[in-house]
């Protein structure tokens, strides 16, 4: 019997292009809910170039509704699928940082029971052995991702690698497929380990073909001039992520955007510190994005970063200070408030750094990584640094990463961090590890091929995609997804057996 996979499709087509090398390649039938605006929606209606047995748009099943949410279904659903509704929904940022619609309970919950209810009706018709997606970012994505992995669908997540030039495919986020024992002892010294991570230096990666591409000029003006000329404003009344967001809101709020970066960023270069002053040790503490899963999904109860700091800043040792540093890709978020800023530097034994101040500067000068649940922890431990992370991130098997269980013991576990060992033959085993678990498809640069091609470099996602272009791109780029689509098939096979 063939394998029945279903994918989700969201903007980036990343899936939609892995669908296509699988069909070529792989004997299964092809499934897919597709999370799109308008424009795109008619290349997926019509579109021949891939044979699925069906497709579902999500936001066709979602509608604007004026009755009570049905809360004794919803009770239900969260039993039955072991999901904390709230924990997801009061976390998502199109209810709770949308700047151009204000969701009401009764809309919240009129969404979240039609989102549900879609999903279980998909569910029950296919009845998936697989479900290909990426890594959510999005409450409705994440419900239907946890749905899959508690009733037993294997779950096939991409996922960006620790390492940059490659990516994961696991069913967990927070865990890796394939294991085994990282305690070997072999001759790998810190200056060998710390090469190889400039060499595959995610931050820089995403530095250069993400935040970089984002704010090309040309693409913004083009993207621009396409929105307001030719934008589905349909979009308002059928999909939720697009109430009030009429042309004339959108223009003031992207000036509005505009000249709050400009002079956010003027404050930032005239006040952060740019060089690390050092007159006492330090414990590290990167900054999030915000608004980004990292806070909202993996760690959900610690999504205000500002009390996270001054929790973290009363447990330093007396003679420790608290280095937090601006997240360079904060700039795609407008940075943050001058007034988040100037709260910071009223604490004493905090010092805020510039985002341009290299991680390599930091990691070698620093006691102490503390991070909600980024990459820096991982990276600290090339340069001998032990980490203390608030969730449980795919590196925390190695011995000297620490999770906090109860903020009262956070001054104890500082103490006990700083004091802590790193070995690097454990790093050089858990990399092997890493590789064992990785594809060596290049998703952040596959992602910037998409965005050039279709998307005005990322600036603009509601426009229409021809077939014709679409086929091109598939068969120019084929050799780069077909990496992905064999290092799928691999994984389908192991999970099957």
């Amino acid at each position: 019997m063939k394998n029945k996979l279903l994918f989700w499709f969201g903007n980036d087509y990343t899936h939609l292009c892995l669908s296509y090398a699988l069909q070529k390649k792989f004997d299964c039938e092809l499934y897919a809910i597709v999370d799109v605006s308008e424009r795109p929606k008619k290349f997926f209606e019509n579109q021949n170039i891939i044979n699925f047995k069906k497709m579902w748009f999500f936001h066709d099943h979602i509608k604007k509704q004026s009755k009570k949410p049905d809360l004794e279904y919803l009770k239900k659903f969260e039993e039955k699928y072991d999901i904390n509704l709230w924990k997801l929904v009061l976390n998502e940022r199109i209810f709770l940082y949308y700047n151009f619609h204000t969701f009401t309970y009764d809309e919240i919950l009129n969404i979240v029971e039609q989102e549900c209810r879609f999903f279980e009706l998909v569910i029950n018709e296919i009845k998936p052995d697989f479900f290909l997606t990426k890594l959510p970012g999005f409450h409705h994505l994440e419900i239907f991702y946890q749905m899959c992995k508690n009733i037993g669908i294997h779950v096939l997540m991409l996922n960006l690698s620790t390492f940059g030039k490659s990516c994961i495919i696991t069913q967990d986020p927070g865990k890796l497929d394939v294991k085994h024992d990282i305690s070997d002892k072999s001759k790998t010294n810190f200056k060998d380990l710390q090469k190889q991570l400039s060499e595959f230096d995610l931050s820089n990666q995403i530095k250069n073909k993400v935040i970089k591409p984002g704010t090309d000029k040309s693409s913004i003006i083009r993207s621009t001039i396409e929105y307001f000329l030719h934008s589905d404003q349909k979009n308002l009344d059928t999909h939720y992520n697009y109430y009030g967001r009429t042309r004339l809101k959108v223009f003031f709020y992207y000036l509005n955007s505009y000249l709050k970066t400009k002079y956010r960023k003027s404050f930032i270069d005239k006040t952060l510190k740019k060089i690390i002053p050092i007159t006492h040790p330090f414990v590290y503490f990167p900054l999030h994005i915000e608004i980004e899963r990292a806070t909202l999904i993996t760690a959900p109860f610690f999504t205000n970063q500002i009390e996270v700091i001054k929790t973290i800043s009363k447990s330093l040792p007396i003679n420790f200070k608290l280095y937090v540093k601006e997240h360079p890709a904060q700039v795609t978020r407008d940075w943050r408030s001058i007034s988040n800023y100037k709260e910071l530097m009223k604490i004493p034994n905090v010092e805020i750094l510039h985002p341009d101040v290299s991680n390599k500067s930091i990691y070698e000068k620093c006691s102490l990584v503390i991070t909600i649940a980024g990459s820096s922890g991982f990276e600290a431990s090339f340069y001998g640094k032990p980490t203390i992370t608030f969730s449980s991130l795919n590196y925390s098997i190695l011995p000297f990463i620490y999770k906090i269980q109860n903020l009262d013991d956070l001054p104890s576990l500082i103490l006990k961090a700083i004091d802590t060992n790193v070995d690097s033959s454990i790093i050089a085993n858990y990399i092997d590890l890493l590789k064992k678990n990785s594809s060596k498809f290049d998703w952040v640069d596959f992602n910037t091929k998409i965005k050039d091609e279709f998307f005005y470099g990322g600036n603009l996602i509601d426009v229409e995609i021809s077939e014709s272009k679409m086929h091109s791109f598939l068969k120019k780029n084929f050799s780069i997804i077909e990496v992905l689509a064999d290092d799928h098939i691999d994984k389908i096979t192991t999970q099957k057996n």
